[in-house]
């Protein structure tokens, strides 16, 4: 097979599959509690964190040395804009949505996310269809919700991509395991989909196919991930540090915060401190 077309398939799989899976099992068990989302989610932003500090970062810095001088520098800047464009395009957002939600609008609210239907709007779109606007504004809070979604799954698959393009075996290289990790990843950020639109009125089998579908926007990130680390070293370090720093916002900004929030004991840190691990072994 094409590495092209092998890597389009790894990813669908690692994206689509990951969050349809993760859909699923919120559909299944729409009454869970916010307990095992927590856990769920902190543990895969310990796997996260392990992809990026063990693996990504370090392969960054190793194309970007062998290129130019100041190399780390290099996959520095490019982890700072990776942040800061997930960070503007997530704040902006957040400026349009929570001031239509109640809950995100009371006065003693946090500044982060503290429910599950919080991290990728849905209660933006939940809020709309409760009232019973009209479908034009069900549409554009849909769009909302998936540009949010997209923001966190775009960088995944850049990761991918890249990683695939700095493996020499396509099968049991650096490109697999990580699509295999994000896949892990991607369930609990799935259930945190589906849950909320199955709680808002959605039947389950919509929520569960709306849940895979927004996976999608993996590949996206995969093909230019794989553009980006096949064009040269410093491409590689680039598209490595950009998505590195995207998935560190995603973690520390939003996930571990809201898994912390949603269950507030010493659990979350024990699940990312497992999730730390599994990736440590994985990797390596």
């Amino acid at each position: 097979m094409e590495p092209f077309l092998f890597i389009t398939f790894v990813t669908l799989v690692s994206g689509a599959g990951g969050t349809g899976l993760g859909g699923l099992l919120g559909a299944i068990f729409d009454n869970g509690s916010n307990r095992t989302v927590s856990l769920l989610l902190a543990f895969a932003g310990g796997v996260m964190s392990a992809i990026v500090c063990f693996d990504l970062l370090a392969e960054a810095v190793e194309a970007a040395q062998d290129a130019v001088d100041l190399g780390t520098w290099l996959v520095v800047g490019s982890v700072f804009v990776g942040v800061g464009v997930v960070y503007g395009l997530n704040y902006l957002i957040d400026r349009k949505t929570a001031r239509e939600v109640p809950h995100a609008a009371e006065a003693g609210h946090p500044k982060t996310h503290d429910d599950i239907d919080e991290l990728v709007h849905a209660d933006h779109w939940a809020e709309h269809k409760r009232k019973g606007d009209s479908r034009l504004a069900l549409i554009v809070a849909g769009i909302v919700m998936a540009c949010a979604i997209a923001l966190h799954n775009v960088p995944e698959g850049m990761t991918i991509g890249a990683s695939f393009a700095a493996s020499d075996d396509l099968v049991l290289g650096s490109g697999m395991i990580m699509a295999v990790l994000i896949g892990l990843h991607n369930i609990p950020e799935g259930m945190a989909v589906s849950v909320p639109l199955v709680s808002g009125g959605m039947s389950k089998p919509k929520a569960v196919l709306l849940t895979a579908l927004c996976g999608l926007p993996t590949l996206l990130g995969a093909w230019l991930g794989f553009w980006l680390g096949d064009i040269g070293p410093i491409g590689l370090a680039c598209s490595l540090g950009f998505a590195s720093g995207a998935m560190l916002y995603v973690v520390y900004g939003e996930i571990l915060p809201e898994a912390y929030l949603i269950y507030k004991s010493k659990a979350p840190a024990f699940a990312a401190m497992c999730g730390i691990l599994l990736g440590l072994v994985l990797i390596f």
